[in-house]
């Protein structure tokens, strides 16, 4: 699937396309994984749900706002600047890695869906639970920021609108919170403590590879002074309320929160 999404990057320019892959990448190993399983059914459903509709629901969002009819994102321009040479060739394997972590991020989906318990326990139905709120923040972040750049007037500001005043990545919180949430239903099955290594893995890439840095570095690039504001003001990843800003007396900080 990655080499074919790949194929088609060449032909548009536009390697957003592997972000919609990669979550619908995700949804299908699970549903793969869940019609081919020896677990408890009830367990098996539980998780193959969460997963699917989790990672249906972001590709079809990201296709759709972020590829078709729309230029290549900002960070991925940053990395053909940054490449030079060969491009199509390192995107080759930056896609085919993507495929390499969809495997290892569904060791949740496997682990539990191999469980033979007929017993649902607790932190199966606290996972559940810490999924329902997860999904639903990160569709409500999505939601919030589609709304905003739908506005002409909005072009070249930040958003600041709902969950978004109080963190400044409230889509990237909820969506590694998805992944809590699939290691904690994941635990009591055998072998899944393995999970917790994919919430880590992810917040490793959040702030260290292709999430914050450069979501940052194009968001300083094309909307200057008012995303420094707002860097100031606003709470990089785990909602909280905005702090004033040092630089700015009380008005101006009320106005930039």
């Amino acid at each position: 699937m990655m080499l074919v999404l790949w194929l088609i990057h060449l032909r548009t320019g536009n390697a957003s396309i592997v972000d919609p892959g990669w979550a619908g990448g995700l949804a299908l190993i699970a549903a793969i994984y869940a019609v081919t399983a020896s677990g408890h059914p009830a367990r098996v459903w539980l998780m193959a749900g969460m997963a699917i509709v989790w990672g249906v629901r972001l590709s079809m969002y990201l296709l759709l706002t972020r590829v078709i009819g729309h230029p290549e994102e900002g960070r991925y321009v940053e990395i053909r600047r940054n490449w030079k040479t060969n491009i199509p060739l390192k995107f080759l394997a930056f896609f085919e890695f993507q495929a390499l972590l969809c495997v290892f991020l569904s060791i949740p989906f496997l682990t539990s869906m191999r469980n033979p318990s007929p017993d649902i326990g607790v932190l199966e139905w606290l996972g559940v639970i810490v999924w329902v709120i997860s999904f639903g923040g990160e569709l409500l972040a999505d939601s919030q920021l589609h709304q905003f750049k739908q506005n002409p007037a909005n072009k070249g500001r930040t958003c600041r609108a709902g969950l978004w005043k109080y963190s400044r990545h409230p889509n990237y919180f909820f969506e590694w919170l998805v992944w809590v949430a699939f290691a904690l239903f994941a635990t009591p099955s055998e072998y899944g403590y393995l999970s917790w290594m994919c919430p880590a893995l992810m917040l490793y890439f959040l702030f260290r590879v292709t999430g914050i840095p450069a979501t940052e570095a194009q968001a300083l690039r094309t909307k200057g002074d008012d995303y420094r504001q707002y860097q100031q003001t606003t709470s990089a990843f785990v909602p909280w309320f905005p702090r004033n800003n040092p630089g700015k007396g009380a008005e101006g900080a009320a106005h930039a929160r």
